[in-house]
């Protein structure tokens, strides 16, 4: 396997900081808005951006964590049964405005699993996605993100690994390309 490094150290931390600019100019100083990160990865980065923006704003962001195991369309095609994770969202979305947070987007099913999994918890003013990496290609939904850190275009074969300091004692993203 081939390994690129597209994003690590100072760079992935002035992404994260720029991803929060970018959520502030546009949510301001959040007592209107959300962060819920999707399980498993996103709630990683959803956790990191919520800390930099209550560093930011001086004041706490509402920040959750989102399970969709049982709202993704291949739930019962799996030979092993999917075992949920644990959401943790302690507040109400009904009017706000709800920032949905994964690592990677790639094909846009989580994503779309993850709008119908948000709606258990009251109906949003608006949904907005923010991603730190962006594949481009491979799309089966049309989901578009609002707030990307990078684009990434690769092909089905290539595989995107971000790694996270909390669980992988480093933050990284690796382009994984199988040798020719």
């Amino acid at each position: 396997m081939q390994k690129l490094t597209l994003l690590d150290g100072q760079k992935f931390q002035i992404t994260i900081q720029r991803l929060c600019r970018q959520l502030i100019e546009n949510h301001n100083d959040f007592s209107d808005s959300v962060v819920i990160g999707i399980q498993p990865r996103g709630i990683y980065l959803g956790r990191r951006i919520a800390a930099e923006l209550n560093q930011i704003l001086g004041k706490p962001v509402m920040q959750g964590d989102l399970d969709i195991t049982f709202y993704r369309d291949d739930f019962r095609r799996r030979e092993t049964p999917l075992v949920p994770n644990q959401t943790r969202i302690d507040f109400i979305v009904e009017g706000k405005k709800v920032i949905l947070m994964d690592d990677v987007l790639w094909t846009g099913r989580t994503i779309r699993a993850a709008m119908d999994a948000v709606l258990a918890f009251g109906r949003p003013a608006k949904v907005e996605l923010l991603t730190l990496v962006d594949r481009r290609y491979s799309r089966h939904l049309p989901v578009t993100a609002d707030y990307v850190g990078i684009e990434v275009d690769s092909i089905a074969s290539q595989k995107v690994v971000v790694s996270w300091k909390e669980t992988d004692a480093e933050d990284r993203v690796v382009l994984l390309s199988e040798n020719a």
